[in-house]
């Protein structure tokens, strides 16, 4: 990856992630649980929400995180409802961010007229459509069933009681789970979890943004 290349990526990668905590934080304060709030993560300062290691893999290997946001569900007044949603706040963010980047990109293209290369305008259209596939990539992640993902949280919270052990198993066993399909995607170059993604990424890019 080259330096410019480095210095397009990086500002929709730090806003997605950003966004994405907030959301959390926000959700969890605005449901009772001011702990993120307490812990000053409840801002859109990018260094309250970001993991130097975890920021660091997205450019090495494509696949990080962010610190997560505290919850104390004993603060909630509903902590199954209220967990699936603020569960769902990080995704919905992303999914938010998406949508205008897609807008913004139909935008920028027309008043374009079409590719730039490595003009000003083209320059930004590269960097809106990074966001645009940064955003539906880590919200599409992050739906899925496996801890400690947050689709785990909102499975949980549809779940009906009687099913929830099956959420406790995935609780326990899920980052093993999903460590060990992240390693054989980089071993052996099928990428289960990229299987589940991009599709996705592609039908809401195509809605989003036409592409």
């Amino acid at each position: 990856m080259d330096i410019l290349t480095l210095l397009l990526i990086a500002p929709p990668i730090l806003l997605a992630l950003t966004f994405h905590e907030y959301a959390h934080a926000y959700v969890a304060d605005k449901y009772g649980d001011d702990t993120a709030k307490q812990r000053g993560r409840l801002t859109l300062n990018p260094l309250a929400h970001l993991d130097l290691i975890g920021t660091i893999m997205i450019f090495i290997v494509h696949f990080g995180w962010a610190k997560p946001v505290p919850v104390n569900p004993l603060r909630l007044r509903n902590p199954k409802k209220d967990m699936l949603w603020i569960s769902a706040a990080g995704p919905l963010a992303n999914m938010i961010l998406a949508l205008i980047s897609g807008i913004l990109l139909r935008l920028l293209s027309v008043a374009a007229g079409g590719p730039e290369g490595q003009s000003l305008t083209g320059l930004l259209i590269f960097m809106v459509f990074m966001s645009l596939q940064i955003n539906l990539a880590l919200a599409i992640f992050n739906v899925l069933p496996i801890a400690p993902l947050d689709g785990s949280k909102i499975l949980f919270g549809l779940l009906p009681a009687k099913h929830e052990n099956s959420v406790y198993f995935l609780e326990r066993y899920g980052p093993f789970i999903l460590i060990g399909l992240i390693v054989f995607g980089r071993l052996t170059g099928v990428s289960i979890i990229g299987g589940l993604i991009w599709p996705f990424v592609g039908f809401f890019s195509k809605i989003f943004a036409g592409i």
